[in-house]
């Protein structure tokens, strides 16, 4: 591998971050029995996937941000055409990674399927062409809400539905997982937005204030501050209720839903 490629990636992936998904994919895994050196690999997969997604994120013909975990996003750091080939080298690392996960050939496919699905045309790509396309634009809160789930809440879905994979779970738990995925995704988005006008770029580790100079729909320009809020804490509430059916077992996805609204104190 060039070594400059390799630092780029290594940059990109160490650089800090929440670790949210692979925490996720942690706790779902954990809370079903799942092989914990299968849930690394998978968790590991999750994470260089979302951090290809930050890196194309912050390319100038995307948000174009120069600052990404409180230093130089990838770009600036080298240029852009690294940053080009960074974002599809941990892409492909995820994938071979998947295919070396010590689970049944079978499974692996399973796994391989959801990261792509949420990769994909339906997920994240879709939800930044989507977003792209919503710029200077005025949009509802539903076109808002198929936006934000494309775009941050199928990665999210997708690493809570492969925690639970690797333990092979059925289709109704898999159902009760995609409800608490689904409010966690959009809380999560939400508040990312409240914090984005409430907080400053040093606390963020991201330029604050961005998308109100960008004239980029938000659930804080669409419903204002203080509804948003409120809805963040009722899609906590309605992540606790999926749970609902799980014993103690699901202990560590309910305090992971907690920590994501809790951010806005």
């Amino acid at each position: 591998m060039p070594a400059r490629l390799h630092e780029a990636m290594r940059y990109a992936v160490l650089g800090g971050g929440k670790r949210l998904r692979p925490l996720l994919c942690q706790a779902s895994g954990i809370a079903f029995g799942a092989d914990r050196q299968a849930l690394d690999r998978v968790c590991a997969a999750v994470e260089m996937v979302h951090i290809s997604s930050l890196v194309q994120d912050d390319l100038p013909a995307m948000d174009d941000d120069g600052l990404r975990h409180g230093r130089s996003s990838v770009h600036i750091r080298f240029d852009e055409a690294t940053a080009i080939l960074t974002a599809s080298a941990l892409l492909m690392q995820a994938f071979m990674t998947l295919r070396h996960t010590p689970v049944p050939l079978a499974r692996q496919a399973l796994l391989m399927e959801e990261l792509a699905r949420a990769v994909g045309p339906g997920g994240l790509c879709g939800g930044q062409m989507l977003d792209l396309n919503g710029l200077d634009t005025e949009v509802d809160v539903a076109a808002l809400d198929i936006m934000y789930q494309m775009k941050t809440g199928a990665l999210i879905r997708a690493a809570v539905r492969m925690g639970a994979l690797c333990a092979g779970r059925s289709d109704e738990d898999l159902d009760s997982l995609d409800r608490y995925a689904a409010a966690i995704g959009l809380a999560f988005q939400i508040v990312d937005d409240i914090l984005d006008v409430t907080q400053d770029s040093t606390t963020l580790g991201k330029t604050a204030g961005k998308d109100a100079r960008g004239n980029k729909p938000t659930y804080v320009s669409v419903l204002g501050l203080e509804p948003s809020r409120c809805l963040a804490w009722q899609l906590n509430e309605r992540a606790h209720v999926a749970l609902a059916g799980f014993d103690v077992r699901a202990t560590y996805l309910r305090e992971l839903a907690d920590l994501i609204v809790n951010r806005l104190h």
